[in-house]
């Protein structure tokens, strides 16, 4: 996750109220360009930030998944930069919420 940007966390914010969203509503909510906003769509969805969902396989639906709602939850502390390695960070998180919940 040691490229994760200010336009990721505003997409995944986009996302964090649970809705499913397309990448054309997002852009147009954070005011950026549709071509970026889709190329770190494919980033996010690599990191397993984001999944797609919708009816059909390449419907263009996105939602945040858990993993991504713990790394808006802990934002501050990459913006800050306190924490060494944040995707390892985010995952420690995220296991902890899995075997507490």
């Amino acid at each position: 996750m040691d490229r994760i940007n200010k336009t990721d966390f505003k997409i995944l914010e986009a996302l964090a109220d649970g809705e499913r969203n397309i990448a054309a509503n997002i852009a147009l909510e954070i005011d950026a360009n549709r071509g970026y906003i889709n190329n770190r769509f494919s980033y996010l969805l690599s990191r397993d930030l984001v999944q797609r969902v919708g009816p059909k396989e390449r419907s263009g639906l996105y939602q945040i998944t858990e993993k991504g709602e713990v790394a808006v939850e802990h934002k501050q502390k990459y913006i800050n930069d306190t924490v060494d390695n944040f995707e390892s960070f985010v995952e420690d998180r995220l296991s902890e919420q899995t075997d507490s919940g």
